[in-house]
């Protein structure tokens, strides 16, 4: 039995933390799922290749999009069951308790933060190889610009940052049908294994079983983000059947992206160029004889850059909001202001993730920050789904997940699986990581233990899932 809180807020503490309900329905939310991962089918996926070769990578393409699938349906289910801001954390909050909740809310935090930071230097770049900006122009200064316009979109309505983040999404869909209609006539299926064996036994896995395990983050970059859909639920207009659908829906789309890239660009260009790629898209419909194209699809990849950098800055925002409105993190986090948007929680986390930018400076270790944040926090998920099952078997739930506890038990292995593989792409990040992870919890233990906030949503539906308990 946990130790029962003594800290009540009043209806003003609330007020002043609470979100702008019904400013989406499903179709905007499918689109917030699909720009969270759109831009990791223009860049970044492609250096599995040079780690695990094609099939290695096309591998972990179908296990890590297994287990994002096996996720993403128990958190429908929980999500139809408890529509709060903290998603994840508020999921395992019930099932685990408060520090299972604690630690699963601190590992997607990490995650949203470390992810846009890694992408603002993916759009800088971009801006200075497209030639929009003098050469001399401060890679840095570019960082903080970007960070600054976005925030504030975020800051003014989440109505109007949906829309527009909506938007930008489109712009990199229609890209990335365009690639393939561009790149398919010069498909190569001899391209996709012409790397030669070294440490493997053949050019289908020329890197041997180590190299697939290094190639699982790069797979786990063609969905990284999806799961964040129910971070939207108090500002869906029907969150029991608005949030099931739009993750669903949105799953489906990514999986349809990231094998049509996968298969033509490396088809076209040959395994060994697109493993080293910087632009993988551009480059296969340049070798492909569409350079008029591969200019359309090089700029609109910055918008696909875009899109997913504003919809990770939207869903770390409502992480720490969730958390801090709760007293897991310092209160005056969850303020919002008059257009009841996370002002603080986004400005804070801005400018964690412009510091990250400045001390760490690559973005392909950020990445890998932040997919072992996100594997930690889906196997937390996942086994809070399993946990959740057995608690509470006659709760009322808007969805169910097909195949039950089978499925998040998949889901919970290879997200296990996924944890172990980061060290083999970048050992010191990943320890990094681990040590955030260890310091707050003794943040936790030490101070936010004390003052958490008994009637705070999550803490409020806790107490009705013991009762219900008792009575059974």
């Amino acid at each position: 039995m946990e130790e029962k809180l003594e800290t009540f807020e009043s209806s003003e503490y609330f007020e002043k933390r609470s979100l702008k309900t019904g400013a989406a329905g499903w179709m905007l939310l499918m689109g917030l799922g699909v720009a969270y991962v759109i831009s990791g089918d223009f860049s970044g996926w492609n250096y599995g290749i040079a780690h695990g070769g094609w099939l290695g990578l096309a591998i972990a393409f179908v296990l890590m999009g297994t287990m994002y699938v096996c996720t993403v349906l128990g958190e429908a289910e929980m999500s139809s069951a408890l529509p709060t801001a903290g998603a994840g954390f508020a999921f395992s909050r019930c099932a685990m308790g408060r520090f299972g909740g604690f630690l699963t809310g601190l590992a997607i935090t990490v995650e949203y933060v470390c992810a846009p930071a890694a992408i603002s230097t993916f759009i800088a770049n971009y801006f200075l190889e497209l030639g929009l900006l003098p050469d001399d122009f401060p890679r840095l200064v570019l960082i903080a610009i970007i960070f600054f316009i976005f925030l504030g979109v975020h800051i003014f309505g989440v109505g109007e940052a949906l829309k527009l983040m909506l938007l930008i999404t489109l712009v990199g869909a229609v890209a990335l049908v365009a690639f393939v209609v561009g790149a398919a006539p010069a498909f190569d299926p001899a391209g996709l294994f012409d790397i030669a064996p070294n440490g493997g036994t053949s050019t289908a896995l020329p890197f041997g079983f180590s190299g697939l395990l290094a190639a699982l983050p790069f797979g786990i970059w063609f969905f990284l983000g999806v799961e964040g859909v129910p971070l939207a639920a108090e500002e869906a207009k029907n969150p029991k059947k608005d949030i099931p659908r739009a993750i669903i829906g949105s799953m489906a789309v990514l999986i349809c992206t990231g094998l049509a890239v996968l298969t033509f660009a490396a088809g076209v260009t040959g395994s060994q160029v697109m493993g080293e790629s910087s632009a993988p898209l551009v480059d296969a419909l340049n070798a492909a004889g569409n350079p008029g194209l591969a200019f359309f699809v090089n700029v609109a990849g910055l918008f696909g850059l875009i899109a997913s950098f504003f919809s990770l800055i939207y869903a770390g925002s409502r992480e720490v909001f969730a958390l801090s409105r709760a007293g897991y993190l310092p209160t005056f986090l969850s303020l919002t202001g008059k257009r009841k948007t996370p002002w603080v929680a986004l400005v804070v986390q801005g400018v964690i993730g412009f510091l990250l930018v400045v001390v760490v400076e690559s973005g392909d270790v950020l990445l890998n920050m932040a997919v072992l944040g996100a594997c930690i926090s889906y196997a937390l998920m996942n086994a809070s789904h399993i946990i959740f099952r057995n608690k509470q078997p006659g709760l009322k739930r808007g969805w169910l997940t097909p195949g039950g506890k089978v499925t998040t038990c998949v889901g919970l292995v290879l997200s296990v699986i996924a944890v172990c593989s980061t060290f083999f792409v970048d050992t010191i990040a990943s320890i990094g990581i681990i040590c955030v992870l260890i310091a707050g919890s003794v943040y936790f233990f030490v101070y936010a233990k004390k003052r958490l906030i008994a009637n705070a949503p999550e803490e409020e539906f806790a107490k009705l899932e013991d009762a219900s308990a008792e009575i059974r």
